[in-house]
């Protein structure tokens, strides 16, 4: 059975039409006590908040709005220079009650889903795995989720998403300010940079999210920048 023959659908009314093409994929969690609970809010005209897809624990999926459609789950929100991202991504709803409700660990088949959906959705709309990015990452000042329990490090395996660094270069030894502007080239609001540091820190140093500029966070930080430029310079060429 092919993963769209698998979806359930249940329409929720509130869309509306995109103003730029879909670009990213922006992961959350529901952060509701119940996963039920959350796909009837989700579907609710009273609630003015949707997804494009919900995962459940069990790994099932329901979809709630058509994907040329422009759901309504980023809320205030930039990153890379986009501030419209409810119309340049696809929204997907985690089951999980987050860190008000009792914060837990992401299921196995629950993650294989995310990993399924994620797989088809970028392929079709050519989405790039940096562009594979949370609901901490585009609001760091208003967001936690998916949160440092939520497994990058699997999706980023199946080439999915970007990747912690498994060797580090060196500390390049940046003043606050200079960590604040290439955190802002890599992609975040750093108008909190605190807030910023915390929403980098539960992407790629999980074990420890604290929101200060350390060694270490600057040393992930510089590798990636490397890497990426490396892997962009790659595909060009």
């Amino acid at each position: 059975m092919s993963l769209a023959d698998e979806i359930l659908w249940r329409p929720s009314p509130n869309f509306n039409a995109r103003a730029v093409p879909i670009r990213f994929i922006i992961l959350h969690y529901t952060g509701m006590k119940d996963g039920d609970d959350a796909v009837a809010w989700m579907t609710n005209p009273q609630s003015q908040v949707s997804a494009h897809f919900y995962v459940a624990e069990n790994g099932s999926i329901t979809q709630m709005v058509e994907e040329l459609d422009r759901a309504w789950h980023a809320g205030r929100s930039w990153y890379r220079g986009e501030t419209d991202l409810n119309s340049a991504s696809l929204g997907i709803e985690i089951s999980n009650p987050g860190h008000e409700w009792g914060y837990r660990p992401f299921p196995a088949a629950q993650m294989h889903s995310v990993i399924r959906l994620v797989a088809t959705l970028s392929v079709r709309y050519r989405i790039d795995r940096a562009d594979v990015i949370g609901h901490a990452d585009i609001a760091p000042a208003r967001k936690e989720d998916p949160g440092e329990l939520f497994d990058w490090g699997l999706l980023s395996r199946y080439r999915l998403s970007l990747s912690r660094p498994d060797r580090l270069l060196a500390d390049p030894g940046w003043p606050d300010g200079a960590f604040a502007l290439a955190l802002e080239r890599f992609g975040y609001d750093i108008a909190d940079l605190a807030a910023a540091t915390r929403a980098f820190q539960r992407r790629f140093r999980q074990n420890q999210v604290d929101g200060i500029v350390d060694g270490e966070t600057r040393a992930i930080l510089f590798t990636l920048q490397v890497h990426e430029e490396q892997r962009l310079q790659a595909a060009a060429g």
